[in-house]
């Protein structure tokens, strides 16, 4: 029997004391046929086929960067007001999670100046994230400072895009039909894909680049698709995320008008927000964005990287159901949930996290629970402190298609502290949401792996799977006897 190098694959990772095998005859290792272990199964043959997250961008009414912001999240402040940005006073819903402009000035986060006055509020904050995250992965911020900006590329989500700039042209063309006169800038500032577009011209990033838009699952689709951008070999590095700017009239009276959002707390707004309590009313707006820097692991390994966790699974599905209800027992975020965790090959049982949707609506919480369950099983149901579920928008708010990108930030930064983000607001136990949903109070565990899911309006689904960085040595032996 002869084998030439190269087809065969031994693997061995180090990590948490574990180690793992895996052989794999005729070259890579499948991800869904990694041999099993006590420590996490392997997620691909080599440095090459593997993805790490060495950067978090956080634009948000929590705060600016990833360390306030999960902070926030940590402690259960909420970041919830009563709305400034127009009048609300008329609307059922008057409260929501604002950036503050005392916090975020767009201009320092832009190289021209000029492309923020052109530009919508929604492309303020995806430039400004992702700037934050290419700098915390210490990869240079233009292309004359990036190593290769051809091999950088962008993907960013969004539910609606320029909002602002839509509502505002809109006002201007009705107030003068017979003068319809708007501004040059109103259809690129407020196209979905303009966000990702000026993030490649303020940064010089040359490679991949496009939007993302399928609602509130935007971000997370954003994210699994830039992860196979990297493993197809288009791209050593991506931004990656999502981005929102719908604290606006219009968003708020068609919301309101489908009876979504929250409107019994508009004098307790920072009770407004409560995902999986028996009391909830529905969901409560935020904006910002979260950008995520996905990295090759070979590329991050060469320069030296902090590595915050390994991006190892994504699942996309659509209910076919209904345009804005989720499918009954939440049976396509189920698929999504089942599609990553095949992809990753890691077991169910070293999943500890599951950052949820968790939208505080009757049937998303509901639903999500159900799909939970019929998943993880007895594993998240044992309430023996290994598996648990929360839900940070009772502190970010609702971010539409930034939620994904900011909750990616939460996912990764709790499998690297070992900290988990509470659900805040829970007082009324909800027998149909009884998982332990971490009420109130930050939970200190080890989490080896954790999932963010999003659901949007379309039927969309997204799961993501990350897990902790382990070290791996590759052995391809040449065997010539």
């Amino acid at each position: 029997m002869r084998f030439s190098t190269g087809a065969a694959a031994f693997c061995v990772a180090f990590g948490a004391g574990n180690a793992a095998f895996a052989f794999s005859v005729g070259g890579a290792l499948p991800r869904s046929r990694a041999s099993s272990s006590s420590s996490l199964r392997m997620a691909a043959a080599s440095d090459e086929d593997r993805v790490v997250v060495t950067g978090l961008g956080v634009i948000s009414g929590c705060g600016i960067g990833h360390e306030d912001f999960f902070q926030a999240c940590c402690d259960g402040k909420s970041s919830l007001r009563k709305v400034t940005r127009f009048d609300i006073s008329k609307y059922p819903c008057q409260i929501g999670s604002e950036v503050p402009d005392e916090m975020f000035e767009p201009k320092d986060h832009f190289v021209n100046p000029k492309n923020v006055k052109t530009n919508d509020r929604y492309t303020h904050f995806a430039v400004a994230a992702a700037r934050l995250a290419l700098k915390d992965a210490g990869i240079g911020d233009t292309a004359e400072t990036m190593e290769d900006p051809d091999r950088v590329g962008v993907f960013v989500g969004t539910a609606f895009g320029g909002m602002e700039t839509f509502e505002r042209e809109t006002l201007k063309l009705a107030a003068k039909p017979e003068r319809p006169k708007v501004s040059p800038f109103t259809i690129p500032a407020l196209l979905g894909n303009t966000a990702s577009g000026v993030i490649g011209i303020e940064t010089g990033a040359r490679g991949p680049n496009y939007g993302v838009t399928s609602a509130c699952a935007s971000a997370s689709h954003a994210i699994g698709e830039a992860m196979g951008m990297i493993q197809n070999g288009s791209a050593d590095v991506m931004m990656a995320g999502g981005t929102e700017a719908t604290i606006t009239p219009l968003c708020y009276a068609g919301f309101s008008a489908m009876k979504a959002m929250a409107t019994g707390y508009n004098d307790d707004p920072e009770a407004g927000s409560r995902p999986f309590d028996a009391d909830r009313q529905g969901f409560v707006m935020g904006e910002g964005a979260g950008v995520i820097t996905l990295e090759r692991l070979s590329s991050a390994k060469a320069r030296g990287a902090k590595i915050y966790c390994e991006l190892v699974g994504y699942g996309a599905t659509c209910d076919a159901y209904h345009i804005t209800t989720p499918a009954p027992e939440g049976r396509g975020l189920a698929a999504a949930m089942e599609m990553a965790l095949k992809q990753s090959g890691i077991d169910k049982t070293d999943v500890g996290y599951v950052n949820a949707h968790g939208t505080s609506t009757n049937y998303n919480d509901k639903f999500e629970t159900m799909a939970i369950k019929s998943v993880f099983g007895e594993h998240a149901t044992a309430k023996d402190g290994k598996f648990v579920v929360s839900s940070t928008k009772c502190v970010t708010g609702h971010t539409l298609g930034a939620a994904g990108g900011l909750e990616a930030v939460v996912v990764a930064r709790s499998i690297t502290d070992g900290i988990v983000p509470p659900t805040t607001n829970y007082a009324t136990p909800d027998p149909e949401c009884d998982l332990d949903n971490v009420p109130n109070e930050k939970r200190v565990m080890e989490v080896k792996a954790g999932m963010s899911t999003n659901l949007g309006f379309g039927g969309h689904n997204a799961a993501i799977l990350f897990k902790k960085y382990e070290e791996y040595i590759y052995l391809v032996p040449k065997i010539t006897g």
